[in-house]
C-alpha cells in the first residue's frame, strides 16, 4: 500500500493560488474557494484508491503574517477533509515539517520509507483535481517496478511524486520539478517511471487548461471532479480567443 501524502493548507485569501488571482478573472476570495475545491477533489481521489491518506497540512506558526484565519489552519483544513470524505476517520493528519516544498516532501517520505517502514511514499499537492483512483493505483503498480515514480505537469511542475527509496532532497523541487527529481533519482542510481501529465491549478494559463478539458469532458458524458467542476460552472468560466491567444473569459 502507497502511503500519499496531500499537500494542504489552510484555503485563505492571498495565502493560497496567490499567482492565480493575479492572472486570471478570479479574486483572491474566489482563488482561495478553488484551492478548497481542489484539495477536496484530491483527497477524494487518494481514499478511493488503493492508497492511504495522510494530510500534510500546514500549521498557524509557519503561516505568513497578515494571512490570520478566524480558525486554527489544523481546524479548516480538516473541515475540508471531513466535507470531502465518505469516511474521514480514514485520514491521517500531520503538520508539514520543513521551510520550503523540497524540505517538506523529503522529510514526509523520508520519515515513511525510513521510520514507518512503509512500502512505497508519495506526495501530491493540494492543487491536482484531475488526479484519479486508477492513476494511483497505477503509480502503486509502477513503483513495484521503479524506485520512483513521477507525474509530470504544466511547466515542469508535478502532480505526483512516488518513491520506494529516498533521493536527496535538497533542492529537489527546484525548477523544473519534473527534471529536478528526475535528475536526483538517476543520480541515485534508482529506475524512474512516468504517470501521463495532468494538470496543477497554480496559474491563470493553469485553469484555462483545466477548465477546456473539464467541459470537453462533461461534453462526451465522462467522470469529472464533482467539487472543482461544480464550482467553475458555477462562475461560468471558458475559455476564448483574446488578443495574445486564449484566455478565460465568464459567461
Amino acid at each position: 500500500m502507497t502511503v500519499i501524502a496531500v499537500f494542504a493548507d489552510p484555503p485563505r485569501p492571498g495565502l493560497v493560488l496567490p499567482r492565480l488571482a493575479e492572472s486570471s478573472p478570479l479574486s483572491p476570495a474566489e482563488a482561495a474557494d478553488l484551492y478548497a475545491a481542489t484539495l477536496k477533489d484530491t483527497v477524494r481521489a487518494v481514499e478511493r484508491s488503493g492508497g492511504e491518506l495522510l494530510v500534510n497540512y500546514r500549521d498557524e506558526e509557519s503561516i505568513p503574517e497578515g494571512h490570520d484565519g478566524d480558525q486554527q489552519a489544523e481546524a479548516e483544513v480538516r473541515a475540508l477533509v471531513t466535507d470531502a470524505l465518505a469516511d474521514p476517520g480514514e485520514a491521517r493528519f500531520e503538520v508539514q515539517v520543513g521551510s520550503t516544498v523540497s524540505a517538506r516532501a523529503g522529510n514526509t517520505v523520508s520519515h515513511l520509507l525510513e521510520e514507518e517502514e512503509v512500502q512505497s511514499a508519495a506526495v501530491a499537492p493540494g492543487t491536482a483535481p484531475m488526479l484519479t483512483r486508477k492513476e494511483i493505483d497505477s503509480a502503486a503498480m509502477k513503483l513495484r517496478r521503479n524506485e520512483v515514480v513521477l507525474g509530470p505537469s504544466e511547466s515542469g511542475r508535478v502532480h505526483f511524486a512516488g518513491f520506494t527509496e529516498t533521493i536527496d532532497f535538497e533542492d529537489a523541487y527546484a525548477t523544473p520539478e519534473v527534471e529536478t527529481l528526475a535528475t536526483r533519482a538517476a543520480d541515485a542510481g534508482h529506475e524512474v517511471g512516468f504517470l501521463p501529465a495532468n494538470t496543477t491549478v497554480e496559474t491563470g494559463a493553469d485553469l484555462a487548461s483545466l477548465v477546456a478539458v473539464l467541459n470537453a469532458r462533461i461534453s462526451a458524458g465522462r467522470a469529472v471532479p464533482e467539487h472543482t467542476t461544480t464550482l467553475l460552472r458555477e462562475w461560468g468560466l471558458r475559455v476564448a480567443d483574446g488578443e495574445d491567444g486564449p484566455e478565460l473569459v465568464r459567461e
